[in-house]
């Protein structure tokens, strides 16, 4: 089973390493994380550098493959390089994933038209503006494209990914070796439960991460 995960600069991290801790310890699984040409990023907390293990022209062909989302999905929306190998290698998969708004990254791509997906809940007009049919689902597959929503989503669907692949006692047997036994302290983790000042407080914030991520990006340009 080949895993194609794709990385850029300014993703969020646990929008790939969420699925990737779930999806490696599945028997018989192997993972490649890509770039564009193959060369280092930083996720958007800059507090790390990630180290791909090939470029996208290296990798022709994935059993799944699994886009992150994060503040520098803009930059990789407008990418022909990285749409053209989307479109490419979705033709040889089982499975195409993405965690947050690497469903926008899809829809630039042209995967998602006509389908029921998700994305971040701050997200959901941008992923209609690409055709797809948005839903506050966690997880929503429609046919072989599976998408998640904010960032933690992506464990649940990597454990969703494993029970289509392998079963339940591997799916449920994976789950326990990673105690992935959420219990969070307050129940705000969805627009739907968290008050109205917590959610003008994450637009808020979100703004000053979006704006710090195009400042970084015109900086490389």
């Amino acid at each position: 089973m080949d895993v194609a995960i794709l990385l850029y600069e300014n993703m969020t991290l646990l929008d790939a390493i969420g699925p990737y801790e779930v999806l490696r310890t599945m028997p018989g699984t192997k993972v490649h994380f890509v770039t564009v040409d193959g060369a280092p990023i930083q996720p958007d907390s800059r507090a790390l550098t990630l180290e791909p293990t090939a470029s996208i022209t290296a990798i022709d062909a994935a059993d799944i493959v699994i886009v992150p989302g994060g503040p520098g999905d803009a930059q990789v929306q407008a990418d022909a390089r990285v749409l053209h190998w989307l479109r490419a290698i979705d033709a040889t998969t089982t499975w195409t994933t993405s965690v947050c708004t690497g469903s926008l990254i899809l829809g630039a791509a042209g995967l998602l038209t006509g389908r029921r997906a998700t994305t971040h809940w701050m997200a959901y007009d941008q992923l209609a503006a690409h055709g797809a049919n948005p839903t506050a689902e966690r997880v929503v597959t429609d046919g072989k494209y599976v998408t998640a929503a904010g960032v933690s989503a992506g464990i649940d669907m990597g454990l969703i990914l494993v029970q289509r692949l392998a079963g339940d006692d591997v799916s449920q047997a994976i789950q326990l070796a990673i105690e992935y036994d959420p219990q969070p302290p307050f129940d705000s983790g969805s627009p739907l439960k968290a008050r109205p000042d917590i959610i003008e407080l994450v637009r808020a914030a979100a703004a000053g991460i979006f704006d710090t991520a195009a400042t970084a990006a015109a900086g490389r340009a």
